[in-house]
């Protein structure tokens, strides 16, 4: 006999369909485990759809009755997808685990579940009680414990379709190691004291220069006397030298003049195990939890408060030198939707969808975030005021931001610019071609995103050809130095404003630049370190947002590995020994972002207003020399010149009047007040002069 694949599933708000196409006259619902109602059918081909008097609603338990086959469980997870779905069921309260030291409350968006019970073991007890919860409007399950729930692990066993599935809760703040379970906390007592008086005001983001970095690359090398490697404290940890004594880590990294530290997620991922992170390794673009902290950072991954405490911490810390911290998130996908605590709670409402049924993968990483929903809105939205209200951080990089719908982002940068005006939003506004109807935060959108900038990969590719001496590239070079928003060789503006561009030659995606110019047929160390120092000179000098790569400004290599987010502490470390040898090298850098601090012109939000004062020539075969008038940063000093020569060849220019030098290829002259009618400028280097 041919086996059937039998199934029911609501698939409008008063139709349920049932396969194969039986045909019975005594097929009925049972509700609730009590209540049976009789169902009339109609036959279609493969199936039967039974039409209801009214919606049927949620929250229910619901077998078909049918004699022949037995009792077959309703899916209703379709429902998500009905037309008044979010509008009937999104929930504008609190939820997670409100902790009040006489009772915790707990608050879960379930709106399809039949049933929830909470899991909970308080500190001290060896076994999880089962704790029935109440169904509120929304189709939200709550229930309230008195006394003091502090540090008492919990977890909510969910019954969604007459399936039980365990979950961690997705707005838990604390967590055991390895996501286990969620963990309730005495937040208040656990918040470290803000400090922001020494943070400058950030009128402009092109007053910001952004260095990236990871807080376990930053301080897993061995050749250094940090003391709490690859974690939160490590990273703040001061007085730290490297092996021939220079300095390592925090005291290292706030030495070099960067406004802004952008640190990879630091929220709680998925593929590190925190027990034994010397056994793994990742970015953190696979994200399990949106409002918990990385735990294989902390001093004690199953002490929960333990990475709460350090990361504000270590937050608060470079607040204290004058620098600004901004996090990586990643609001476009989870790592295995399957088992996300999202498609465990609700299924098939979280991540978008083709027609057809099929899961989007826009992101290459095998699911997209529906954030257009708006309880998957609310979700990130929530997340990132949690980051702000509790981890005090002064902005976001949107990791495949150009996936994720414009209303969602524009409202965290609205929420963080009224908590603080230097507050900064910016991504990767790549246009992917999402299947959706709504407005998405991409390079495309950028004209109705202005207090947002983006990664520009025009400029990326632009720069590294023309410095690795593509003399074909230099025009195109020309339009990204003036931050794409200006109308150069037949290119029209990008962006309106300078202030959108996210200027950079390497990130920790693709190969660091040192590796680049090894594809490009540059074999000799010392043309390739030349060519580096030439393209941080390029970015400090270019109109937008500078941003430099952690390691960049020492030419560091990772051995030809393009992406490089699971290769583990070898390949994406910051050496201390590479330092050690190249330590006039990390001067150059801090000379440099001095220098781009000071230049005011280059800082400009509104380039159409320094457009009439620039002048540019190209001299010596594909050298060009930038100048720019009436400069007022260096007052007496008036005209601004600067040479960036990526050929093989010096160039000699003469100037009718004496000149002042004020940057070479070895850093600032500023000080020694050397006049010159004629300069010469190295192949491979820069120069900058000024009268």
């Amino acid at each position: 006999m041919k086996e059937l694949f039998i199934s029911a599933k609501l698939i409008e708000e008063d139709v349920i369909r049932f396969s194969p196409a039986i045909e019975d006259p005594h097929i009925s619902l049972l509700i609730d485990h009590k209540d049976v109602l009789k169902l009339h059918g109609t036959k279609g081909r493969s199936y039967v759809d039974f039409h209801l008097t009214k919606p049927l609603p949620l929250g229910h338990s619901y077998f078909l009755l049918v004699p022949s086959v037995g009792r077959v469980p309703l899916d209703v997870k379709d429902a998500t997808s009905f037309k008044n779905f979010d509008e009937e069921y999104y929930f504008d309260g609190e939820l997670g685990a409100m902790y009040r030291k006489t009772q915790t409350t707990f608050r879960l968006w379930a709106p399809l579940a039949s049933k929830v019970v909470l899991k909970l073991k308080k500190k001290g007890d060896e076994v999880f009680l089962n704790i029935s919860m109440f169904r509120k409007e929304k189709g939200v399950y709550e229930i309230v414990i008195k006394g003091d729930l502090d540090e008492a692990e919990y977890l909510y066993e969910v019954t969604n379709n007459e399936i039980a599935l365990e979950s961690i809760d997705p707005y838990a703040k604390g967590s055991m190691a390895d996501a286990k379970s969620s963990v309730v906390l005495n937040l208040e007592a656990l918040s470290v004291k803000k400090e922001r008086a020494n943070l400058p005001r950030i009128d402009n983001y092109t007053d910001a220069i952004i260095y990236e970095g990871h807080v376990r690359d930053m301080t897993s090398d061995l050749h250094s006397t940090i003391v709490n490697k690859g974690k939160y404290l490590g990273l703040i940890e001061e007085n730290r030298k490297t092996e021939k004594g220079h300095r390592a880590g925090f005291d290292y990294f706030t030495s070099l003049g960067f406004t802004h530290l952008q640190l990879l997620p630091i929220n709680d991922v998925a593929t590190i195990d925190e027990l034994h992170p010397e056994n793994s390794y990742n970015w953190g673009y696979d994200p399990a939890q949106y409002f918990v902290p990385e735990g294989s950072y902390s001093s004690d991954p199953n002490d929960p408060k333990a990475r709460v405490v350090e990361a504000q911490m270590m937050i608060e810390a470079f607040h204290k030198k004058g620098i600004r911290v901004n996090l990586d998130v990643v609001y476009n996908h989870v790592y295995d939707y399957l088992n996300s605590s999202f498609e465990k709670i609700v299924p098939g409402y979280y991540f978008r969808k083709h027609k057809n049924g099929k899961l989007q993968n826009t992101s290459y990483c095998g699911n997209d975030l529906a954030s257009e929903k708006r309880m998957v809105h609310k979700l990130i939205v929530d997340s990132a005021k949690w980051w702000i209200d509790y981890y005090d951080v002064d902005g976001f990089r949107f990791d495949l931001m150009g996936i994720i719908d414009a209303e969602t982002v524009r409202e965290i940068a609205k929420y963080g610019r009224s908590k603080d005006p230097s507050f900064m939003t910016y991504g990767e506004g790549w246009n992917m071609g999402c299947e959706t109807h709504h407005k998405l935060a991409n390079m495309g959108n950028a004209s109705i995103l202005p207090e947002f900038a983006f990664f520009n990969d025009s400029y990326r590719e632009s720069v590294k050809a023309y410095i690795a001496g593509d003399m074909a590239a230099k025009d195109h070079f020309l339009y990204s130095l003036f931050g794409s928003s200006q109308e150069w060789s037949g290119r029209l503006p990008m962006f309106k404003h300078p202030t959108q561009t996210i200027n950079y030659v390497e990130c920790h995606d693709n190969r660091t630049y040192f590796d680049y110019l090894e594809t490009r047929g540059i074999k000799s160390s010392k043309e390739k370190e030349a060519r580096c120092k030439l393209a941080l000179a390029a970015v400090a000098f270019s109109f937008g947002i500078p941003f430099f790569h952690m390691g960049q400004e020492i030419g560091q290599s990772k051995f030809g590995n393009d992406n490089s987010y699971k290769a583990g502490d070898t390949i994406n470390k910051f050496s201390y020994v590479l330092l050690d040898s190249k330590h006039m090298e990390a001067n150059f850098f801090r000379d440099l972002l001095s220098f781009r601090s000071a230049f005011k012109s280059l800082k400009s939000p509104d380039f159409s207003k320094i457009a009439p004062h620039v002048d540019v020539k190209e001299i010596g075969g594909g050298a060009i020399l930038v100048v720019l008038h009436d400069e007022k940063s260096f007052y007496p000093l008036k005209d601004i010149s600067i040479f960036l020569n990526p050929t093989n060849e010096p160039i000699n220019y003469s100037f009718e009047k004496e000149v002042t030098l004020l940057f070479t290829g070895g850093g600032k002259a500023l000080g020694t007040n050397t006049k010159l009618n004629n300069v010469l400028v190295p192949k491979d280097s820069l120069l900058v002069v000024a009268n």
